[in-house]
């Protein structure tokens, strides 16, 4: 089926999803627009175009998934507790669907990806959308990004064994790290840069490929 055929069918299947969504609990109608309105078909292989719009993750390669949508739209929700972010970090960008989600509802993404070609794929689609307000970077994304610090936001799509330091460091004062934690069992974690120190909140169990080191070509 061609990606202009998927396109031209989706419509109700996407509404089925975005049912789906709201009836496990996401309420906010800017994240459920934005997975209305943002093609996820787009994002897979042609192979799996069919299958875009069912609640699942989905691989995209290189031993990489596209995040299950309604863990993208909880993700998205506690991105928005505080009010929109304005400078947002994003580990692991993938192919970019998570990035096209964050893009309308937050000012700037600062987007990290270890795989070069996921990032030019990525890059790709978020262009064809016309999305501007994101820029991409080839590193590893336990490093975050340094010398665009401090972010009001860090949201990573992989999950590292433990909480990275140097991410919490590049928080702004009441930012906020949304992240999975863990090896075999994985938490969804959301710590909060106070002025008495870091507050940690586990909001519930997830399943995220691991966040390794280094990058690959």
């Amino acid at each position: 089926m061609s990606q202009q055929g998927i396109g031209m069918t989706s419509q109700r299947t996407r509404e089925r999803l975005i049912q789906r969504l709201m009836d496990q609990g996401i309420t906010r109608f800017e994240v459920l627009e934005a997975i209305r309105s943002v093609p996820r078909h787009l994002f897979v292989d042609e192979a799996l175009a069919h299958r875009s719009y069912e609640d699942t993750a989905l691989p995209i390669g290189y031993g990489q998934t596209l995040s299950q949508p309604y863990v993208v739209a909880r993700m998205s929700e506690l991105a928005l507790a505080q009010g929109r972010p304005k400078k947002v970090l994003e580990l692991g960008s993938g192919s970019g669907y998570q990035t096209a989600i964050l893009a309308s509802l937050v000012d700037e993404i600062c987007a990290i990806e270890r795989i070069k070609p996921l990032l030019e794929r990525a890059r790709k689609q978020l262009r064809a959308l016309r999305v501007r307000n994101v820029r991409l970077r080839h590193g590893d994304g336990l490093d975050g990004w340094a010398s665009e610090a401090p972010f009001d936001l860090i949201l990573g799509a992989a999950a590292p064994e433990h909480l990275p330091t140097q991410l919490l460091e590049q928080l702004a004062p009441g930012g906020r790290l949304i992240l999975p934690v863990g090896g075999e069992r994985q938490q969804l974690m959301m710590v909060t840069a106070t002025p008495e120190g870091y507050v940690e909140e586990v909001i519930e169990e997830v399943n995220f490929v691991p966040m390794v080191r280094g990058v690959t070509r």
